[in-house]
């Protein structure tokens, strides 16, 4: 089973009616939330580790999960209410999310928290980590911990996401990256990421140095631009699909589970599979994330394809 920890919130997208002022539509959300949901819609064993709160947003948050196969037995709960994130879609760009409740729940975890290693048992496999629940503290201080405690004993993902809006100073910030990056075995992080992380260097050499530094695999995603997967053994670039695009809002997150989903599907989930990753085993599985993340694409919000529709190749993917 892949254990997926981090944030679970509300995202407040905007929905637009024609003569109607702009209202705000409320969607379960959250990266690492939208990660787990997309590997149990793809028929992969997988749990989510947070903090939800008690509040009618938090039993919706809990609700979707059971719904979509997710185990729950290590979700936490408390009274504190549930983070929004409101998010902005300006045109052609990608979304903007401004985010509220710095004591909201999600946030709250603490160390005492944290699944001890007989919870996780045999039957975890990997761990995902990521987004906005390693920044915000104290949780953030917690989740760092679990990684550096499992980090050589089970197969461990990140995903940055990065949310300069919520860092404030870049230098501590990236220096704090670095280490977790040098812990795991699997990192995905958008161009755009790199470029703001490194604006004095080329996004692929940074990618490239972090491959150095300790992870088996870097992805990066390069939007409708496709993505790159850098191995000990090859580089490979794939395309991006072209899309009727209703909206972007959770691609990336459907692009990671995507991969880990190819992975865990394929038995290269793994650290000595993933240390042996040859260009195919990369190509296929970036293949199968780009279009995981294009379906995603052409519906409104954070909604993942299931494994049907990634097996449908009549879906409407491709522009007519």
């Amino acid at each position: 089973m892949i254990l997926v920890c981090g944030e679970a919130l509300i995202d407040l997208v905007p929905v637009v009616a024609e003569g109607e002022p702009l209202a705000y539509a409320p969607r379960t959300g959250g990266s690492p939330y939208n990660v787990a949901l997309g590997l149990g819609r793809l028929g992969v064993p997988v749990g989510f580790f947070g903090r939800i709160s008690r509040d009618p947003f938090g039993q919706q948050l809990r609700d979707r999960l059971i719904a979509e196969g997710v185990d729950c037995r290590l979700l936490r709960e408390g009274d504190e209410l549930t983070a929004l994130a409101v998010v902005h879609l300006p045109p052609g760009q990608e979304p903007v999310y401004a985010f509220y409740g710095d004591a909201a729940a999600d946030a709250a975890l603490a160390e005492a928290d944290l699944p001890t290693a007989e919870d996780l048992d045999a039957g975890v496999t990997a761990l995902h980590f990521g987004s906005i629940s390693l920044i915000r503290e104290p949780g953030a201080s917690a989740y760092e911990r679990l990684m550096a405690r499992e980090a050589g004993h089970r197969v461990i993902s990140l995903d940055p996401n990065v949310r300069p809006g919520l860092i404030g100073d870049l230098v501590p910030y990236r220096t704090r990256l670095e280490g977790w990056t040098a812990l795991v075995d699997v990192v995905k992080v958008s161009q755009a990421d790199l470029a703001w992380l490194y604006p004095d260097r080329p996004p692929i050499e940074a990618a490239m140095r972090w491959l150095a530094g300790g992870p088996s695999l870097v992805v990066m995603t390069r939007g409708s631009g496709g993505a790159v997967g850098i191995a000990a053994r090859a580089t490979v670039e794939v395309p991006g699909t072209e899309v009727v695009v209703r909206d972007t809002v959770g691609a990336g997150d459907s692009f990671m589970s995507g991969l880990l989903g190819f992975l865990e599907l394929h038995g290269l989930l793994s650290r000595s599979a993933l240390a042996s990753l040859d260009e195919g085993d990369i190509r296929e599985s970036l293949v199968f994330a780009n279009r995981a993340a294009s379906l995603t694409c052409t519906r409104s919000g954070a909604e993942p394809p299931t494994r049907a529709e990634m097996d449908d190749r009549s879906a409407p993917v491709r522009r007519p």
